[in-house]
């Protein structure tokens, strides 16, 4: 999916419903992450093609839970220490407050790791639900959460992420997916609505649909 024109936004704002919230997703999206998953989980013993958060969830016993998520505490910690803000980033946030559109985030980082993060990053969205408020992704309940609080119907939220867990916690609260790709864009970037190149992009895409 490349870039559309002027029309192609102007037919699209026609037919989709209004934007009128923005959630992001954190890692990869806003801010930097250096985490290696591969490392975390040969730790942990995770199989490779199985997600953490669900091995972890499955672990036969309390004590090998808490050890695995002590594990991954430290490694998200670490991570947090190096991480910087994306190119675009601050910008495009300044130019959606200035539209006055309501802003969220929905990670699957712990709560100190995402608050850590924010705050190097000096990045002032105050919404923000870690998998210690909500299910993880690909769970919707937190943007349906989020949504709520607004005031809006999910079809007027839209969820920006840079991996499959967005685009599907995206689908399955019904709202529309942005997926941000500034480098490689994967097969199932095609699932999104939209695919951002570059993340100034983000505002002009609210725009079109308001």
């Amino acid at each position: 999916m490349g870039h559309v024109t002027a029309m192609q936004r102007d037919i699209k704002a026609v037919i989709q419903p209004q934007i009128k919230g923005v959630i992001f997703d954190l890692d990869g999206t806003l801010v930097s992450s250096s985490l290696d998953f591969s490392i975390i989980k040969a730790q942990i013993g995770c199989p490779h093609d199985q997600d953490l958060l669900t091995y972890i969830e499955n672990l036969p016993s309390p004590y090998m839970r808490e050890e695995a998520m002590h594990i991954v505490h430290q490694h998200e910690l670490m991570d947090a220490q190096h991480s910087q803000v994306l190119p675009g980033v601050q910008e495009s946030l300044e130019q959606l407050d200035k539209l006055c559109i309501p802003m969220a985030i929905v990670t699957r980082n712990y709560g100190k790791a995402a608050e850590l993060k924010l705050k190097q990053c000096a990045i002032s969205i105050s919404h923000v639900i870690t998998r210690d408020d909500a299910p993880a992704k690909p769970d919707p309940t937190a943007l349906l959460d989020i949504a709520k609080q607004w005031g809006f119907n999910a079809e007027h939220c839209i969820y920006v992420g840079d991996y499959l867990y967005d685009i599907q916690a995206a689908h399955n609260a019904s709202m529309r997916a942005c997926f941000y790709a500034p480098d490689d864009v994967p097969t199932y970037a095609t699932e999104a609505q939209y695919i951002l190149r570059h993340f100034n992009e983000l505002p002009e895409l609210i725009l079109a649909h308001r």
